[in-house]
């Protein structure tokens, strides 16, 4: 693992230009840099190919660790180890030896282009065994500017999906500068498009149907919870910061200082109360996601289950977490907090647009199941 100076070094190093690349948006390639140079893109790459083969607790407290001064750029890291992953489960060996020692090589950062629910990029089946890609996905985090990207398409002959690992740069590929959300500016998160994309025979994926790779969809879900934690953390960590620094008492409050206001010291408790909850459900599912990981193919069915519960049971108090303190920042901070250069509102907006990603209500309805039938979750895209 990366030493700890090191990566305190990188994260006062983020801290310094978040609120202005939040402002700016477009590409952050030299943050990026340093994520690289301090060897985090290896650290879900397993140690035969040469990476750091840290555990799923190690990998997910990193990225916390970086979402509490920017969001977007811990997205980019766990979508790389996403990626990763995919190769991890879905290749075969020669796969597996090619692209994740190439990932250790190369330093290389991964796109995304798999949604199996976007059918709009087309694969057609070609005579050596390959396939030609023609049509475009949208909300490719980390496309631009990676090295590798994952893809997925939709074979109108068989009605399948297919899957494959393509160099970003091949010819007919345009990764487009089409992403300008409200929050996570930053996750080159814009639309690919494919034109005449040929994937070679070694390049296609199988992806496999069973409980050991099926973990993959719960690593995605992970990487959610884990940032929705970090800003949680990141908006208590700054709200301390200015009320400590600027904040004074109410007219009304009998008292000298800020922080001994009985309303604001409510308010900050139950800020934490809610961060401290969300981590711990966190890192009890990243444990139980290890547990499960370690097993390999072996895993069963009802395991990988009660992964996806606890998976659930944490993104649901992340969630609220992530909204609800980076909302109450502003109640604890006060009027000259929304001073627009301070971007405290940078949180809430990034919560708010990652928060999006799937309905909280059907999470919720799978762990009420559970809680009143003691129905685990079903395995679908998002479980």
């Amino acid at each position: 693992m990366m030493a700890m100076r090191d990566l305190a070094g990188l994260l006062e190093a983020l801290r310094a230009s978040a609120a202005q690349r939040d402002r700016d948006g477009g590409h952050a390639a030299q943050e990026k840099q340093w994520i690289a140079d301090a060897g985090l893109l290896t650290l879900a790459v397993p140690r035969e190919f040469g990476g750091l083969g840290a555990r799923w607790p190690e990998i997910y407290e990193t990225i916390r660790q970086i979402a509490r001064v920017d969001s977007a750029l811990a997205h980019l890291l766990g979508f790389t180890c996403l990626q990763v992953v995919s190769v991890n489960v879905w290749g075969n060996a020669e796969q597996r030896a090619r692209y994740l020692s190439g990932t250790v090589e190369g330093r290389w950062w991964w796109g995304n282009a798999v949604n199996p629910l976007d059918t709009r990029l087309v694969a057609s089946a070609t005579s050596d065994g390959g396939y030609r890609l023609d049509g475009q996905k949208g909300f490719c985090s980390g496309t631009r500017g990676s090295h590798m990207m994952t893809v997925s398409a939709h074979d109108q002959a068989t009605g399948k999906a297919v899957f494959a690992v393509v160099p970003t740069t091949r010819e007919g590929i345009t990764v487009h500068e089409d992403w300008n959300p409200i929050g996570q500016r930053q996750t080159d998160s814009g639309s690919v498009s494919f034109v005449q994309v040929l994937v070679e025979p070694h390049e296609v994926l199988e992806r496999a149907d069973t409980s050991y790779a099926s973990l993959r969809t719960l690593i995605s879900q992970q990487v959610l919870t884990n940032l929705f934690v970090g800003i949680a953390q990141g908006a208590l960590e700054e709200a301390r910061a200015y009320v400590t620094r600027y904040g004074k008492p109410w007219i009304s409050s009998g008292v000298d200082k800020a922080t001994d206001d009985p309303y604001l010291v409510q308010r900050f408790g139950e800020m934490r109360l809610q961060a401290v909850s969300a981590e711990a459900l966190a890192v009890r599912a990243a444990y139980a996601l290890e547990d499960a990981w370690q097993q390999g193919p072996a895993l069963d069915a009802e395991t990988r289950a009660r992964v996806a519960l606890a998976t659930s049971e944490a993104k649901i108090v992340a969630h609220r977490a992530a909204l609800d303190v980076s909302e109450k920042l502003f109640d604890a901070c006060g009027a000259r907090a929304t001073h627009a250069p301070l971007a405290l509102d940078r949180f809430w907006r990034n919560a708010r647009v990652h928060t999006l990603h799937d309905p909280l209500d059907y999470r919720v309805r799978d762990v009420g199941r559970y809680a009143l039938s003691g129905v685990l979750p079903e395995v679908s895209l998002y479980t």
